[in-house]
């Protein structure tokens, strides 16, 4: 049959990302608690087409999907991209696998349990030999206003927001600590499950610990700074505010290749034989 995809293009445009989005996979994740846990990811799968190609052969994403179903992990993503750019005869291949996260966690005074989820990215791009691999979580935080706090008699606003941290990094780490490390970083906690006793110690711990998004990106950035596992980091914070009509935002990298090093260690979307 015709290989259409094979034929020549005379447009000359390259494309840089040509491939298949939102495919649904199981994935286990490794959970300190537990060893794993199952967990379903959205998956991108894109590679780069030449300029003098017509297009990508769709089928061989699925393919090679397929044949590393059983071990599709953060260690593993290095040779999924190899072979994405052998099968598709591409310069750079790039996987995205994007998956809730799930964590017990006790309220503050009760001790009350409930799971609490959390989204994250593992990122790999491939264009020579070495793959780049980046892990992302995105938290749900409490932040109260410091100038709310200042020019007001009593009270002060407050509200919920989220805070994503991507990062490179050169050793194993526990999602776990990622996420800990980032709520500790607001004004409080956000949890499943709280009653009166612990809504009183959420709202009364925000009220003395104010944050605006600067702050949080900050905090972050200085504790994240502070391991020299994290090579590179970016954090971005998202306060949906409960008196105005917009969200506060604020966002920052930093590469340790630009500062020397200081402090020391990623994660993965663990394949069902891989514990």
């Amino acid at each position: 049959m015709i290989d259409v995809q094979n034929q020549s293009d005379n447009r000359r445009f390259k494309i840089d990302q040509v491939g298949v989005k939102k495919i649904r996979y199981p994935v286990d994740v490794k959970d300190r608690e537990n060893g794993s846990q199952r967990t379903v990811a959205s998956v991108n799968m894109y590679v780069e087409l030449p300029h003098n190609h017509k297009g990508t052969h769709m089928s061989r994403f699925i393919e090679i999907l397929a044949k590393h179903r059983n071990s599709i992990s953060s260690s593993t993503i290095p040779s999924i991209l190899s072979d994405m750019k052998e099968r598709l005869q591409a310069a750079s291949a790039h996987l995205e696998l994007s998956f809730p996260f799930f964590m017990e966690k006790a309220a503050p005074v009760t001790g009350a349990v409930a799971l609490m989820e959390y989204g994250c990215v593992l990122t790999g791009t491939q264009s020579g030999e070495e793959a780049d691999l980046k892990v992302s979580v995105l938290v749900p935080v409490t932040t109260l206003c410091p100038c709310s706090k200042e020019i007001s008699s009593y009270g002060a606003h407050n509200q919920r927001g989220q805070v994503t941290v991507t990062v490179r990094y050169e050793h194993f780490f526990w999602m776990e600590d990622l996420i800990k490390l980032i709520e500790n970083s607001a004004s409080s906690q956000v949890y499943s499950l709280l009653k009166r006793s612990d809504e009183k110690f959420v709202t009364e711990t925000a009220y003395d610990n104010p944050r605006f998004v600067e702050d949080v990106v900050r905090e972050v950035a200085v504790k994240l700074r502070a391991d020299s596992n994290f090579t590179w980091f970016s954090v971005a914070a998202e306060n949906f505010e409960s008196i105005h009509n917009h969200s506060a935002y604020a966002y920052l990298e930093f590469n340790r290749a630009d500062h020397g090093k200081e402090g020391s260690g990623g994660p993965g979307a663990e394949g069902q034989e891989e514990k």
